[in-house]
């Protein structure tokens, strides 16, 4: 699969927050991150997409200096990740897929012991506390034991420390994984919340679509390491050229029927998969009725909108949330449901 590449143009480079050239990452004979390179501009919300194992949290890890690369370069709010690992901390916060809290100490008490290992000046500390509980709304529960709260609150308190030290840049990966549908959607008002009142670049792994889809400004699809295609969320779902429209037919189509189909400019394909009738269509609850009179008599109709979901079966051939892509690295690396 081949590897896409994005060069910055001439005077944006002070508009990039993260700049990656040619990063790789193996581990024996399997590569993780094989020779990708992106630019990502300060105060996006960028999202890496792809499924279990594709190098989502590999990539993250060598940007956070916890993993070292095998080869290429990568900067962090200006800072060189290998040569300048110290910088790199200090100008991150990440909130791991993991829980990391301390459960015997209370919300503040977390709160103020990162503020103390991230050295933030004593005199706006309990400032930026306050500050921080505020912004995910915890400060009624500031002095309850975090080991108490549920797991959407838990994952909203590693949100709060992670801002405590005004990171430049901040990595969420798989932020909501585990979590209710409810909890989700106010884990993702945060995030939004996070990346205009902080002004922050906000890199996001995840492999739930509409998650994508509502937060992301870009998307980089990821695939055994690489960049398979990079855009917006619309734009990605534009490449689909339309929306896909199964039709059960009570009898064989006749070549001249699909013949008549084809002519329609809003059908962009057509093809007959396991006895139904399937189209590309540009606004397909437009055109239905058009397509039905020429079809006449059909059991079932199924449209399905273009999405992200459909965006990456075209690019890689699989569903995003395959499980089984690359387990054996996922097992050599670090153990079960750590290396996404």
């Amino acid at each position: 699969m081949k590897s896409i590449s994005y060069d910055t143009a001439p005077g944006r480079e002070t508009h990039m927050s993260i700049q990656i050239r040619n990063l790789t990452k193996s581990f024996g004979k399997l590569t993780a991150v094989d020779r990708l390179s992106l630019d990502i501009e300060k105060g996006e919300i960028f999202g890496l997409l792809g499924p279990n194992g594709a190098g989502k949290t590999t990539l993250l890890s060598m940007l956070a200096v916890l993993m070292t690369p095998t080869s290429g370069t990568a900067t962090v709010d200006g800072n060189d990740i290998v040569k300048a690992p110290l910088a790199v901390r200090k100008c991150i916060g990440m909130v791991f897929q993991g829980g990391s809290l301390d459960n015997l100490l209370t919300a503040r008490e977390n709160l103020q012991l990162h503020a103390k290992l991230y050295g933030v000046p004593m005199e706006v500390r309990e400032q930026r506390i306050a500050e921080a509980l505020e912004l995910v709304e915890l400060t009624s529960r500031a002095n309850d034991r975090a080991g108490n709260f549920s797991g959407g609150m838990k994952r909203r308190l590693e949100i709060a420390r992670a801002l405590l030290h005004r990171p430049a840049v901040l990595f969420l990966d798989e932020p909501t994984v585990g979590l209710d549908p409810q909890t989700r959607e106010h884990i993702w008002s945060y995030i939004k919340k996070l990346a205009r009142a902080e002004e922050m670049t906000i890199i996001l792994t995840t492999h739930y679509m509409e998650e994508a889809d509502l937060l992301c400004d870009r998307i980089a699809l990821i695939d055994r390491g690489k960049i398979v295609a990079l855009d917006t969320p619309d734009g990605l779902k534009r490449r689909m050229g339309g929306d896909r429209v199964k039709l059960g037919c009570a009898k064989a189509c006749s070549a001249a029927m699909l013949a008549r189909i084809k002519k329609f400019p809003f059908v962009k394909s057509v093809s007959q998969e396991d006895g139904q009738l399937v189209l590309v269509v540009n606004n397909a609850p437009k055109h239905l009725q058009k397509l039905l009179k020429i079809v006449g008599d059909v059991e079932e109709v199924h449209v399905l909108p273009a999405s992200l979901n459909e965006v990456f079966l075209q690019y890689t051939g699989r569903e995003i949330r395959d499980e089984s892509a690359e387990a054996d690295m996922q097992a050599m690396v670090s153990g079960p449901g750590r290396h996404r």
